[in-house]
């Protein structure tokens, strides 16, 4: 699962990409998971390196439970409650609250790949096809921020605005960089935001001061990112 979006990132729109935009929306959409992958796209997944992942306890445990709590959270926690507190009939809030709101969940979740690689705006890099768009942010909770999430992908909050709007994500990891569970969280600065913007975008950043500047920075450890744009980059709750 993880290897999915991680290739996805490094040959974004490509035919090594898992869900490439440039096959049409429905592809992109749900078309993706129906087909059969062809063997450039899993040999590149395959590729993809998890070792740091697969050093992490924490994560380890949550892949040996995953369907343990799928099933768990998503249909029966959900449908007990309206049956519990409102004496509902259990099989209508099984399909109501399990397997209607995951399904739109997950269609939710989907918009991403497809809407979010077509309608919008791509103030930081006209060239890709990712956007940021509004409604997207609204219908996943504030998923919409894709162009700037594909031109720095290694920044936790996956979004420019600082005010988490509609972005309850980042509001949660926020949180839990409070009581110590995240560290070495990695965003981008502002004037770093801006250099890019002016560089490669479309002229529809707004809530920067757009001054003239030059550079930017491709990606967390790339080996195009020179010493003073790695001195640019925010680091919350790092590790000694």
């Amino acid at each position: 699962m993880v290897k999915r979006p991680q290739a996805h990132h490094k040959y974004s729109d490509t035919d090594c990409d898992p869900h490439n935009a440039r096959r049409g929306l429905f592809y992109t959409h749900i078309g993706w998971i129906m087909l059969k992958k062809s063997d450039e796209v899993l040999s590149k997944v395959e590729n993809i390196d998890l070792s740091d992942l697969g050093n992490d306890s924490v994560v380890m445990f949550q892949k040996k439970t995953y369907h343990l709590w799928t099933v768990l959270w998503c249909y029966v926690i959900p449908p007990l409650i309206p049956w519990y507190f409102w004496n509902e009939d259990i099989w209508l809030s099984f399909i109501v609250m399990g397997v209607m709101r995951q399904a739109l969940t997950f269609h939710f979740w989907l918009l991403g790949n497809s809407v979010g690689h077509k309608y919008g705006n791509r103030p930081f890099d006209k060239n890709i096809l990712p956007v940021n768009s509004e409604i997207m942010n609204i219908i996943a909770i504030g998923e919409g921020w894709h162009n700037f999430h594909h031109v720095f992908p290694w920044d936790y909050r996956s979004a420019e605005v600082g005010n988490y709007k509609y972005n309850f994500t980042t509001g949660f990891i926020e949180l839990m960089r409070k009581i110590g569970w995240a560290y070495d969280l990695k965003a981008v600065s502002a004037d770093v935001v801006r250099k890019r913007a002016l560089r490669t975008g479309d002229g529809t950043l707004k809530g920067y001061d757009m001054e003239n500047q030059e550079g930017d920075v491709w990606g967390w450890g790339d080996g195009d990112m020179k010493k003073e744009e790695v001195e640019l980059v925010c680091t919350f709750n790092k590790i000694k």
